[in-house]
């Protein structure tokens, strides 16, 4: 007998209104969940959230696993008790997640191997651990441990993770024993009609109190996953509750409600506006463009949000253009605002038997937005547009086209052709080819100073050459920025950008993920300080280092974020490429517990800099003795700012380096 309540009090075709009893509430359907990874929303507080309209929320249980742990929700009562959240909360297990790192997991049959990306250490987390966890947390609805692939797996793989799926959701009913939390199943399956329907039925006939849509939104196409969902819907039981998992924009869960689906989460709301993006009756927007600096006027005039009635566009738009986080917190409070409405919207025109019309006309609307396709020729102007922003068109005495930054007037990629450096500089040297020739697993990159896309628009060029040669692992890259406008400089001018001829820098720049028609590749954007949400990425294998020089970014140079850096990367090997050659850089890099050796050099630069975890020798040539004595004669040896107590500190550390014990 399920422990959810669940009353469905009107269908129209496949959509569904109903309504759902939980530990802490009442909760009408369809319904949107915010996600709160860390028992947080990202940039809301809980008042913020019920203003909003927010009736349940979603937690992490492998996050909160990690930190802060069982014992700490123990003591403190519980979810709601520790975040003050009076309403539901479903926990998701930790399936996705353990996927997204996989690069440090391994799976087993009595669970998933990981390694935390917290302090590098192992953890076994299997069905029985991730249900005592979730009690721990004292959630509404828990979610079984599932293996989530992705959904463009071939079908040996798919059936495989598929039956590991259904022991482990047999082995989580028996560990939730009485507790009073309902708890999902979870159907997979990845694109293959027949698996769908088997795992279906067998969840189905276990005593489950709802059941989620899993391993959708993980490569396949728009279209597939609306047939994947239909379907899967329509083997579920119509007595219970469905959900479809970290799906997604508003035109998506229009269309899966249309489906079928009861409930969705997704991270687009809080995602969305830290990028400038917001959802508006007129389509989506983005902040970010200078058409908006000047626009005294509403961001919705539709929206009855804080952030409607009391700010303009030209307001939001100063705030992105300045990185303050407030844009950031009025934004996501916004685009919370408009799902909250559109589920209300919807759930309303199930009830009055008006949804098919309503459907119709909604999803138009919502497939507006502010921007044409960047990957389309752009039309033919009276005046080309040779700035954006802070950023301008600049052309080299050789020929080739670069950006620079106008308040600054430091130019990306300045002593050589931006794409020869790029491939010279961080390609060639990071053996990329043969990394992805020999490596187990996944090879996961980061590209920090995102820029133009020079740099990983050439690891791409170079792993897509490798897999047409042979088969290859699987990469991820990870590009840090804080300001995108340098990419949309690029984007219209592509015959003087011929890297960013391709499917996946408008891609990127459009959803802030591109994935390859293999699917080998996988691209995401992170936008923000660096040094602020790196930590929330795994650790990588190789690093492009590439941000303004200290003069424009001081804080990306500096010893406290290379010491933040090594201690993230932990055990892991880790080679990190970088054009400085600078003494002050090298030696805050030793100082921070890097091995650093010498790199090739670019145009009239005669060395770079490689920083390692780990001496490999055998790859690169350590600084030895003769750089050793130049640092020592040296009047620059320590980064900028530092006092003659931290300069000690530095030097001590730089003589002491076991780099240098042979000299």
């Amino acid at each position: 007998m399920s422990k959810l309540d669940f009353t469905l009090e009107k269908t129209e075709k496949n959509a569904r209104a109903a309504v759902l009893h939980t530990l802490h509430g009442r909760v009408q359907t369809p319904i949107f969940m915010p996600v709160g990874t860390q028992a947080t929303v990202k940039s809301q507080t809980v008042e913020g959230l019920e203003a909003a309209g927010s009736r349940v929320l979603l937690a992490n249980t492998y996050h909160l696993y990690l930190r802060p742990g069982a014992e700490v929700f123990r003591r403190m009562g519980g979810i709601h008790r520790f975040m003050n959240w009076k309403g539901p909360v479903l926990t998701d297990s930790g399936g996705f997640q353990i996927f997204s790192l996989p690069h440090s997991r391994q799976m087993r049959e009595e669970g998933a191997v990981f390694q935390s990306y917290l302090d590098g250490t192992s953890h076994l987390f299997s069905p029985e651990v991730s249900i005592e966890m979730q009690k721990a947390i004292g959630s509404d609805i828990m979610m079984v441990l599932d293996q989530c692939i992705p959904s463009t797996a071939d079908r040996p793989e798919a059936i495989a993770a598929m039956h590991l799926t259904h022991r482990w959701a047999k082995r989580s009913l028996a560990a939730r024993g009485e507790s009073p939390q309902s708890l999902f199943g979870i159907v997979q399956g990845a694109c293959f009609e027949d698996l769908r329907r088997e795992s279906a039925d067998f969840l189905t006939a276990l005593d489950f109190d709802g059941f989620a849509i899993g391993g959708l939104a993980v490569g396949e196409s728009k279209a597939q996953r609306e047939d994947f969902t239909e379907l899967t819907a329509s083997k579920l039981p119509s007595h219970l509750p469905r959900y479809l998992m970290g799906v997604g924009t508003p035109l998506d869960i229009l269309e899966a409600v249309y489906r079928g689906v009861d409930m969705f989460d997704c991270i687009m709301p809080s995602q969305l506006a830290q990028r400038g993006g917001a959802y508006t009756s007129k389509g989506k927007l983005q902040l970010r463009r200078s058409l908006y600096k000047f626009a005294d006027e509403p961001l919705d005039a539709s929206c009855p949000c804080p952030t409607c009635a009391h700010y303009s566009k030209a307001y939001l738009h100063h705030l992105y253009k300045a990185n303050e986080t407030l844009g950031w917190t009025l934004l996501t409070s916004h685009n919370l605002t408009f799902y909250h409405r559109l589920m209300a919207d919807i759930r309303a025109t199930i009830l009055q038997g008006t949804f098919e019309g309503f459907y119709r006309e909604r999803r138009e609307a919502l497939a507006l937005s502010d921007n044409t396709e960047l990957s389309a020729p752009p039309k033919r102007a009276s005046k080309e547009i040779r700035s954006i922003g802070n950023y301008e068109l600049v052309e080299s005495s050789q020929g080739y086209f670069s950006v620079r930054q106008t308040s600054s007037q430091e130019t990306m990629h300045s002593v050589s052709n931006p794409c020869d450096e790029a491939n010279r500089l961080y390609v060639e040297q990071s053996h990329l080819e043969s990394r992805v020739r020999t490596q187990t697993g996944v090879l996961r990159l980061w590209d920090v100073g995102l820029g133009a896309a020079t740099n990983a628009m050439a690891a791409i060029r170079c792993l897509e050459n490798a897999y047409a040669q042979g088969p290859g692992c699987p990469v991820e890259i990870v590009s840090f920025e804080n300001d995108l406008d340098s990419l949309r400089l690029g984007l219209t001018h592509p015959g003087k950008f011929p890297h960013l001829c391709h499917a996946a820098p408008p891609a990127l720049l459009r959803t802030g993920l591109w994935q390859s028609p293999c699917g080998n590749i996988r691209w995401t954007l992170v936008q923000g300080n660096f040094a602020e949400t790196f930590r929330d990425q795994a650790v990588p294998d190789c690093v492009f280092y590439d941000p303004f020089s200290f003069k424009t970014d001081p804080e990306l140079w500096a010893l406290d974020v290379f010491r933040q850096l090594r201690a993230h990367f932990g055990n892991h090997s880790v080679e990190l490429f970088t054009y400085s050659a600078s003494t002050a850089v090298r030696s805050a890099l030793l100082s921070a517990g890097f091995y650093v050796a010498g790199g090739v050099g670019t145009g009239p630069k005669k060395e770079t800099t490689i920083a390692l975890t780990q001496p490999l020798s055998d790859k690169h040539t350590l600084l030895g003795s003769d750089w050793f004595a130049r640092w020592n004669r040296s009047g620059a040896k320590f980064p900028a700012g530092m006092d003659s107590v931290e300069q000690a500190q530095v030097e001590s550390l730089v003589r002491r380096h076991p780099q240098f014990e042979l000299r």
